[in-house]
């Protein structure tokens, strides 16, 4: 049987990672670390030595940031069907990577105030925040989901990232995303990660 220890924290990205496990069915272990605590101690930093959540570890090997732990597990675990066939995944890599790539980085930015000149935004990867926005609307106006229309790790990690967003303000509360974070935040999966993680953070508090 596999082997998979997930570390996190439930005020993080960690969650991404524990929903993905959910979506997954396989069993885990979950180990709690705390900011400026346990993240940083010698005995994590031998994981990852960057010491931040999420990371997981499958039968001894070390997989960290979470498009990574997505694309990651859906392949460790094909039965669950959360990849497409391999000829089938132009949308689905594309988007993983806009996620981890433009929008992250246009929502981080935003989040700390920082505009990119509009004479530097060819400098930039993503141009600008409402550039970021208008392509991830576009699609999802035309497609229910991110790899077209069937549910895949894909809409673990960006969907997270849409839903996180809208709920604090940082991803524009658009029509597409909101019918989008609606039908992925239904998904089983997803109710009991939140569950998880609700519960680890009001012991924590």
């Amino acid at each position: 049987m596999s082997r998979i220890t997930l570390y996190t924290n439930p005020l993080s990205r960690g969650r991404i990672a524990r929903w993905m496990l959910e979506e997954t069915g396989a069993e885990y272990e979950t180990r709690i670390l705390t900011y400026n605590g346990t993240m940083k101690e010698p005995e994590y930093l031998a994981i990852n030595a960057m010491g931040k959540v999420p990371t997981i570890v499958h039968d001894g090997k070390v997989v960290t940031e979470c498009a990574a732990i997505c694309a990651y597990l859906a392949d460790a675990f094909p039965e669950a069907g959360l990849a497409p066939p391999p000829a089938d995944r132009a949308s689905y890599y594309r988007w993983l990577f806009f996620a981890a790539g433009p929008l992250e980085a246009a929502v981080v930015n935003r989040t700390f105030g920082f505009e990119v000149p509009p004479e530097r935004e060819r400098a930039v990867g993503y141009g600008n925040f409402e550039h970021v926005m208008d392509a991830l609307d576009q699609w999802l106006s035309e497609n229910p989901f991110i790899a077209g229309d069937s549910f895949t790790a894909a809409d673990v990690y960006v969907g997270a990232q849409i839903n996180w967003g809208m709920q604090f303000g940082t991803v524009d509360k658009r029509a597409s995303f909101a019918a989008y974070a609606e039908r992925i935040s239904t998904r089983p999966a997803f109710i009991r990660a939140t569950g998880l993680d609700d519960a680890a953070a009001a012991e924590m508090a």
